[in-house]
């Protein structure tokens, strides 16, 4: 009952998190993995639970930008097969290789999340600067995008955290420039990404369903209260505690593998 009320708070703050500042995955990860101390493939099984309790939140997500989508169809399409070969591989890899690997490069993930996460604010600033709307590639950009949202989404297979922030700036530097235009299509391709791995971690039996059916109900409540209060609440304070949390637990686990 303590671990379950454990993961239902993180499972609600990763929920509003996501809302007002994006990084939800910091808590609710280590909070799975704190959970499945000692259960054999704690760490891959914490990974995939954490993903399906976070989906519906990015589902709806995508869906609150549905009428800026429109504008960005023709992207969509574009970056949709390479989103879903991407998180295939990721997911395959997470799944399938030696659960060890991923347990040593666990804290290595969360630090360099948590990095993404700190340098959100550059990438913002950098969108913040374009104007007008989505601008044709040559087919030469569109060839990078496409491999570069196939890396993200490998990435995002195999771990996730902080493949909003990395598909701000490579679609931002790569020609999509209107920041509504922009939310809309990370939004969708973060949930096709995010998608294909529940798909498989449940095929794969890879999802602690106990503890991901609070924490899915948990993170729909915290989505929907963060979208209420964020226009009230000081994005900031937000911001450094994720922040604080993600270092604290990547020193934390670094500490523990040099043991």
């Amino acid at each position: 009952m303590t671990s379950w009320i454990f993961l239902c708070v993180s499972a609600l703050l990763g929920g509003m998190v996501n809302s007002i500042a994006g990084g939800g995955t910091l808590l609710t990860f280590p909070a799975l993995l704190w959970a499945l101390t000692g259960v054999p493939q704690g760490s891959v099984i914490a990974n995939a639970t954490s993903t399906v309790a976070l989906f519906p939140g990015s589902v709806a997500s995508a869906w609150g930008y549905r009428q800026e989508l429109a504008r960005v169809k023709g992207w969509l399409l574009l970056l949709l097969a390479p989103s879903f070969a991407g998180s295939v591989l990721g997911t395959i890899l997470v799944a399938k290789r030696d659960p060890d690997e991923f347990k040593a490069l666990v804290p290595w993930l969360i630090l360099g999340a948590t990095v993404l996460f700190i340098l959100q604010p550059v990438f913002g600033k950098l969108v913040s600067r374009k104007k007008d709307s989505v601008q044709s590639l040559t087919i030469r950009g569109k060839i990078l995008v496409v491999l570069f949202q196939f890396t993200i989404a490998v990435y995002g297979g195999y771990f996730g955290a902080g493949i909003g922030i990395l598909m701000l700036s490579a679609l931002s530097v790569l020609g999509i420039q209107d920041i509504h235009d922009l939310n809309a299509l990370k939004a969708s391709l973060a949930s096709a990404i995010n998608f294909i791995s529940v798909t498989m971690f449940i095929g794969f039996e890879l999802v602690n369903w106990r503890l991901a059916l609070p924490m899915i109900f948990s993170a729909i409540v915290g989505g929907y209260a963060g979208a209420r209060i964020a226009r009230k609440l000081n994005r900031n304070w937000v911001r450094f505690i994720v922040i604080g949390i993600g270092l604290t637990v990547s020193a934390y686990y670094l500490w523990r593998s040099a043991m």
